[in-house]
């Protein structure tokens, strides 16, 4: 753990209140400013001449990488300093590999395949991270890549996939020593090697729980594609920021070829409440647009009462994507948890009527086929 400010002070001169209390020799006013910056690296522990010897190793081992950082190629794999993410936020997600034998006769097809996978979600598109090479041929790709022989022998520590409940203790029993005691045997970043791809249930569920603990690589002996997309699906939600909500691009989307007369949605752009709406959108039997408005990725009502949905900034969105001018339909459906601004939007909006939606996604699809009499959309 990095040391604080305070932390800090509490071995300086004006803490101690000695003759050299606020000297001014590091170049700020106090020792608590010198301190501050100084837990922050915006200032040099050389700065100050009476820094005692026991606060230099106190701040040697707490600015000391607890799990080293290795580059293939510029994928960055380890160098992570926390066990949960809430504490800060995990560094470098998990990297995805697959060993592709040369020697075997179908080598080009797995080649080709994993060239081609790519899988988008949350305004991400993941493909493979990496093909490790194992045999005489070494071919060019378009995927980061590199031969079997260069990958044994980086800084990793590579786990054989044999008993999962030996792998799993020794994944978390090196990343919980790494991060608490800083020892340089456990700072290595661990690769998990997936051998046997017989029983794919089986590899899904083993790789799943090294994702979350604590595995920095995943490498297979094989390669599917239903495999690949289910563990980097689980990846992004595993290595998100917690402190910065998913969220999708503020616009208009639209669904099955919308014309200027299709059911108009609107939403705010974090990320679960859209693929909800816009999942039940695709599935309609009519056209329609969704309207999406910049929440900072906030849900409807929590968007609401940080003030990051309002009748203004809905108004806005719909002025800068000139939609009044594209459609003849009037009328914008709210989310149910909005009822209460029916009245406020209305009287903001003049181009359009609001009608307010449903509370549950899922429950979209059977008020549309209720709406099919509704004069107010005409």
């Amino acid at each position: 753990m990095v040391l604080s400010g305070l932390q800090i002070f509490k071995y300086l001169p004006a803490a101690k209140k000695t003759e050299n209390s606020n000297c001014k020799k590091c170049g700020n006013p106090t020792c608590m400013a010198y301190a501050m910056k100084l837990s922050k690296g915006q200032a040099e522990l050389s700065a100050c001449p009476y820094i005692p010897d026991v606060l230099k190793s106190e701040l040697a081992y707490s600015s000391k990488q607890p799990q080293k950082t290795i580059d293939i190629n510029g994928l960055k794999v380890g160098g992570e300093n926390v066990l949960y993410r809430h504490e800060k936020t995990f560094v470098n997600k998990t990297a995805i590999a697959v060993m592709i034998d040369t020697d075997e006769p179908d080598w080009k097809d797995d080649l080709i395949r994993a060239e081609k996978f790519e899988i988008s979600r949350v305004n991400e598109t993941m493909h493979v991270d990496l093909v490790v090479f194992k045999g005489k041929i070494l071919p060019e790709t378009c995927i980061n890549s590199i031969k079997y022989e260069d990958f044994k022998n980086l800084d990793l520590q590579i786990i054989e996939d044999t008993d999962f409940k030996n792998v799993a203790e020794q994944l978390i029993k090196t990343r919980t020593i790494a991060i608490t005691e800083k020892k340089e045997e456990y700072s290595k970043p661990t690769v998990v090697h997936f051998t046997d791809f017989s029983d794919l249930e089986s590899v899904c569920a083993k790789a799943a729980f090294y994702i979350c603990k604590y595995a920095n690589m995943l490498l297979f002996d094989g390669f599917d594609e239903a495999l690949f997309s289910t563990l980097m699906t689980l990846r992004q939600n595993i290595f998100t920021d917690p402190q910065k909500p998913l969220q999708v691009e503020a616009k208009v989307y639209e669904f099955n070829n919308p014309d200027e007369n299709s059911l108009i949605f609107m939403t705010t752009n974090f990320a679960l409440t859209f693929f909800a709406v816009a999942n039940e959108l695709e599935n309609l039997p009519v056209p329609s647009y969704l309207i999406v408005t910049p929440s900072d990725g906030m849900s409807v009502l929590t968007a609401w009462s940080a003030e990051k949905f309002t009748a203004r900034m809905v108004a806005n969105t719909l002025k800068k994507w000139d939609f009044s001018s594209k459609v003849k339909n009037r009328t914008i459906i709210i989310p149910g948890l909005l009822a209460h601004m029916k009245d406020e939007l209305e009287e903001e909006i003049k181009d359009f009527n609001i009608m307010v939606g449903t509370v549950d996604a899922y429950t979209i699809s059977d008020f549309v086929k209720n709406l099919s009499d509704d004069k107010s959309l005409e």
